[in-house]
C-alpha cells in the first residue's frame, strides 16, 4: 500500500502519545495501513506539508481549523481528541492576569493563540502581545509581564524553574466560558472525498492507540521517549510524564465525564462566534462544514 504520512502540529512530544502508541504496537498495520509519522520543521510546518500533498493527515486546535477554513482550505475532522480547553495566562508578578490591562503578554509566533485573542478583545484587556518561539525563556527573564500557556506544557516549564506560580497568577480559559476544544485529527475534504476508508481506519486506530495510553500509562511513555530522543529533543520523562497526564485528563468531558473522542457541535458554535466578534473570520464556520460524514 502507499504510505499515509501523519505530521502533528509539533514537534515529538506526548501530546501525541496515541498516534505513537497506534504506530508502535501495529493498531495502523492491523488497519491495513501503511503509517509513517514525520514531524513538522520551521521550514515545513504541518499545514504547509498537508497543502503539498506531502502528508495526509495532521492534528489542529479547534480554532486554527476554523481560521484555515475560513481562509479557503477545506478541512475535515475526522477524530477529536481534546473535549476541554488548556490554554492559561500566568502573570508574573502574583496578580490576577485580568488585572493586567495593556501589559506586555507573551503568545506563540507559530499559531495557537486565536482564543487568546478573542479574550483579551471581549475583556476590553489591550494586552500588547509579545511572539516566542516555544519556551517560557522571556517569561523566567522577565522580558513580559505574563505569558500565554498550555496547562500540559509550558505550565510545568514554569513550575520547573522555581518560580512562584500560584491559582491568584494564573487564568484558566476553561473556567471563564472559553473552554473551547482543542486538538482534533484533520485531513484535507479533497483527500476524504478521495480516501474515505483510509482516513476512517486512521482515525480509529488511532482512538484505539489513545485508549491504550490512558490504560499503560508507563509502557506509553516508554514509547514517547523514544520518539522524543529520536527527535534529539531537549526534555526528560518526569516533563513528558506530566504532560501525558494532563492531556489524557483534557480528553474526558466534563459533562459527561467520559472520554468521547467527538466534536461538539456547541463547541464550535462557541469558537466560531467568538472569532466572528473579534473579526478573526470573515464568516461564520459551522460544524456541519468540519465533520466528516
Amino acid at each position: 500500500q502507499e504510505k499515509f504520512i501523519f505530521t502533528p502540529q509539533w514537534t515529538a512530544q506526548a501530546q501525541f502519545a496515541g498516534y505513537y502508541v497506534a504506530q508502535e504496537k501495529g493498531f495502523y498495520k492491523e488497519a491495513g495501513l501503511n503509517v509513517e509519522i514525520v514531524h513538522p520543521s520551521l521550514t515545513q510546518p504541518a499545514m504547509k506539508r498537508i497543502q503539498n500533498k506531502e502528508s495526509h493527515a495532521t492534528t489542529l486546535q479547534l480554532c486554527q481549523a476554523i481560521e484555515i477554513v475560513d481562509g479557503g482550505i477545506d478541512l475535515v475532522n475526522i477524530l477529536q481528541t481534546s473535549m476541554n480547553n488548556s490554554m492559561v495566562i500566568v502573570s508574573r508578578r502574583g496578580v490576577d492576569p485580568l488585572t493586567q490591562k495593556g501589559e506586555r503578554v507573551g503568545i506563540w509566533s507559530a499559531g495557537f493563540g486565536q482564543l487568546a485573542i478573542c479574550m483579551s478583545k471581549k475583556e476590553h484587556l489591550d494586552y500588547e502581545w509579545v511572539p516566542f518561539a516555544s519556551n517560557v525563556n522571556l517569561f523566567v527573564a522577565g522580558a513580559i509581564d505574563a505569558t500565554l500557556a498550555m496547562s500540559y506544557n509550558e505550565y510545568y516549564q514554569l513550575v520547573q524553574t522555581g518560580l512562584p506560580v500560584n491559582e491568584k497568577s494564573v487564568y484558566r480559559f476553561c473556567d471563564h466560558g472559553y473552554n473551547v476544544q482543542e486538538d482534533g485529527l484533520y485531513v484535507t475534504r479533497e483527500y476524504y472525498n478521495k480516501h474515505r476508508d483510509e482516513a476512517k481506519k486512521f482515525a480509529q486506530a488511532s482512538r484505539r492507540g489513545w485508549e491504550w495510553a490512558a490504560a499503560h500509562p508507563e509502557e506509553t511513555l516508554d514509547i514517547v521517549m523514544k520518539y522524543v530522543q529520536e527527535s534529539h529533543l531537549i526534555t526528560n520523562r518526569v516533563m513528558q510524564k506530566l504532560m501525558l497526564e494532563e492531556v489524557l485528563r483534557l480528553q474526558v468531558d466534563r459533562e459527561s465525564g467520559k472520554r468521547e473522542f467527538r466534536l461538539r457541535p456547541d463547541m464550535v458554535k462557541r469558537a466560531s462566534d467568538l472569532m466572528l466578534e473579534s473579526k478573526m473570520l470573515k464568516r461564520e464556520v459551522t460544524y456541519d462544514q468540519l465533520i466528516a460524514k
